[in-house]
């Protein structure tokens, strides 16, 4: 049978209790990259991507050519009164969920018309159909 000291690892201990017991930080934002598949037609791009519990208001979409930059932010911490939060007697023991903030940023083959692109955010999926630009086909320049 071996014996060990409980002043050895009670440091280690102490700490490890101490941040379960920590209140968290409310400014902490997770950042994460959201899943993506793409595929395309001869017309347009499909963009799909995975945005548990945004709003469609938080999505921020910008195209600037052939780069598509997409960043979303959750809403922040519900008040402290509605169901499911600490009341005054409870204290908060440890919490995995935090506010998170999507973004991706990808760069297509060939640029992409924005007036006639569209995104829809339905069910926690993202889906954009990302129209390709059209050459203009050939022009002819006239030697002065």
């Amino acid at each position: 049978m071996f014996v060990i000291p409980v002043s050895r690892h009670s440091a280690e201990f102490t700490r490890h209790i101490e941040r379960l017991l920590a209140k968290p930080e409310r400014d902490s934002v997770a950042l994460r990259t959201p899943p993506m598949d793409v595929s395309e037609t001869d017309q347009a791009y499909s963009l799909q991507l995975d945005l548990p519990g945004i709003a469609k208001e938080a999505v921020k979409i910008s195209i600037e050519g052939r780069r598509i930059n997409i960043d979303a932010v959750q809403a922040g911490p519900a008040p402290e009164s509605s169901p499911g939060t600490p009341t005054a007697t409870e204290r908060v023991l440890h919490r995995e969920r935090a506010v998170t903030r999507f973004s991706r940023s990808i760069v297509l083959p060939t640029e992409v018309n924005q007036s006639d692109s569209k995104a829809q955010l339905e069910n926690g999926v993202l889906t954009l159909t990302l129209v390709k630009r059209q050459p203009a086909g050939a022009t002819h320049l006239t030697v002065s």
